[in-house]
């Protein structure tokens, strides 16, 4: 199966409504490996990588957000970056 990394940028109302909770929860259910942090500019980002089908399902996800967020856009860009293994928060930047 193919293996893809995509980085995201998701804007709207995403901090303060566990967004990141959120994103640690879908990546664990479609075994997506990478992280998720908060931006200063009130933005959350995300390095996701998996099958691309998995990948393509953190992405329809990360639109949808949790509950109490209003996502505005999700930005996706093709990443070389190192995902590492599983997934976790890192500090905001």
């Amino acid at each position: 199966m193919e293996r893809v990394t995509r980085h995201l940028r998701i804007e709207g109302r995403v901090q303060g409504v566990g967004y990141r909770f959120f994103m640690e929860a879908v990546a664990a259910e479609h075994g997506i490996a990478g992280w998720v942090r908060n931006r200063r500019d009130g933005s959350v980002e995300a390095l996701v990588a998996g099958t691309l089908q998995a990948v393509e399902a953190v992405i329809v996800a990360a639109r949808r957000g949790p509950p109490h967020a209003r996502v505005t856009e999700v930005r996706v860009a093709e990443s070389a970056l190192p995902a590492g293994d599983g997934f976790r928060t890192l500090p905001t930047e």
